[in-house]
């Protein structure tokens, strides 16, 4: 055990530097307007703000904290951009419904054991959930299933 919790301190300076930049482009780049007209910057500034925020929080907590080195595994973030690359090539020829299915597929694979019963039951929750957001709530024209053959 070290006297910190690395994992933390590193995920709150990460929170950190990428709340800093995405609030900071905004400030820079875009009007602000008013709390009653937002402008199109309000919204990237606020959540660059939470997000410093949230990451000062995961900094200081982690101080405070005993705990491990992070192990760095490179298959992990892989895997996740791999699933939304899944997504982005399924969605147009196949439908919503598979796309968001193998999203999940195949970004479980970056956990290092897989349970399929769990992974079945969050692909049918997210995709029921995706279908009913954008869809029904939304509105947008996404066919839940498109086959192309």
């Amino acid at each position: 055990m070290r006297a910190h919790d690395y994992k933390d301190i590193l995920g709150g300076l990460l929170l950190i530097v990428v709340g800093l930049f995405f609030g900071l482009q905004a400030l820079w780049n875009y009007d602000l307007g008013t709390m009653r007209r937002m402008g199109p910057g309000m919204f990237p500034a606020m959540v660059g703000g939470l997000l410093v925020g949230f990451g000062v929080i995961l900094l200081i907590s982690g101080w405070f904290r005993r705990g491990e080195w992070p192990v760095w595994r490179i298959w992990s973030p892989l895997f996740v951009l791999s699933g939304v690359a899944t997504f982005a090539v399924l969605i147009g020829p196949f439908g919503l419904i598979p796309a968001v299915v193998g999203v999940v597929a195949v970004s479980s694979l970056a956990e290092l054991r897989v349970r399929p019963v769990p992974l079945a039951i969050l692909a049918g929750m997210l995709s029921v959930l995706a279908w009913v957001v954008f869809r029904l709530g939304l509105g947008l024209a996404m066919p839940p299933f498109a086959w192309p053959f």
